[in-house]
């Protein structure tokens, strides 16, 4: 009896000593982006920062401009700066790894967005499904144009994540619609509009007799429409893209392509954000969250412009 009570004191003494245990928090996170020109990384970025604002969190944020080898460097600094947790969208393909080897060794939590490191992938992966969303962007295209004809294909930045599994989702349409046949395809570097007309400037001059375009971005797509416009083809060419881009919004409403899959940006930001934090306080999350892309045409597009996902 008197050893019972004796243990039973210490145990009382030693949970005054060490007192309650508390998960740990999130107070600072680093926000790694690929390329802060593109509008679509823009509004993930405001989302986050709006939705650390919120939770009383401070948000330290960096661009890698589109180059692997700054962000490697960026990535170190912050890490430097004691930031609780990163999240990251790598700027390309070849590096992507390196950050996140680095994050965590540190410790520090990976939340990836949009792509992931092959081989080195973040604490969990938030972004759309763009296997599922790409095949319904180039159904709605082939389909436009009867099931049958010449298609150009405009890649996103090679072997990043939007760009393989957008490949892949089309490459399903594309078995079902054996009369459409792809004449030409080529990868840009960052996904801009820039690229995009000049590649289907190319592409034109080249296969003047084109009628299908899916543009694996949506300012690949305006770069396109662009280009056909110039071009001035006697033929129809109906123009997919893919992200649901603000601008491009406003552009799918006055005709000047044909068709996006409008991502759901501001949800990316507000989940990768309560993603870090509770992985900072030390709860399980899913290594894959996808989410739904909406099919978006000129019918349909007026609300993705008044109030964006």
């Amino acid at each position: 009896m008197k050893i019972a009570r004796t243990m039973l004191a210490s145990a009382a003494l030693l949970g005054l000593t060490l007192g309650p245990v508390h998960a740990a928090e999130l107070k600072k996170v680093g926000l790694a982006v690929a390329n802060l020109q593109a509008n679509f990384f823009n509004q993930i970025k405001q989302s986050v920062e709006d939705e650390a604002k919120k939770r009383g969190i401070e948000v330290v944020t960096v661009d890698a401009k589109g180059d692997g080898p700054t962000q490697v460097n960026q990535i170190q600094d912050l890490l430097t700066q004691k930031i609780d947790a990163l999240i990251y969208i790598p700027a390309g393909a070849a590096a992507a790894t390196v950050p996140v080897k680095l994050a965590k060794s540190a410790g520090v939590p990976v939340v990836n967005v949009d792509r992931n490191a092959d081989g080195a992938p973040g604490d969990t992966f938030l972004a759309t499904d763009s296997v599922a969303s790409a095949k319904a962007v180039c159904d709605y295209i082939l389909k436009q144009a009867g099931g049958k004809g010449k298609m150009v294909i405009i890649h996103g930045q090679k072997g990043t994540t939007p760009e393989v599994d957008r490949s892949k989702g089309c490459a399903e349409s594309l078995k079902a619609n054996p009369d459409v046949k792809v004449v030409a395809e080529q990868y840009s570097n960052i996904w801009s509009q820039d690229e995009g007309f000049q590649i289907m400037q190319n592409m034109l001059q080249a296969n003047p007799d084109v009628s299908i375009v899916f543009a694996q971005a949506d300012a690949l797509a305006l770069g396109a429409a662009q280009a056909i416009k110039v071009a001035n083809p006697s033929q129809k060419i109906v123009v997919g893209g893919f992200d649901g881009d603000t601008a491009a919004l406003e552009a799918l409403s006055k005709g000047v392509f044909d068709v996006t899959a409008t991502q759901q940006t501001q949800k990316m930001g507000r989940d990768a954000v309560a993603n870090a934090a509770k992985l900072v306080a030390g709860e399980k999350v899913p290594p894959v969250q996808l989410m739904d892309a909406t099919l978006t045409t000129k019918e349909n597009v007026a609300g993705f412009i008044a109030s964006h996902p």
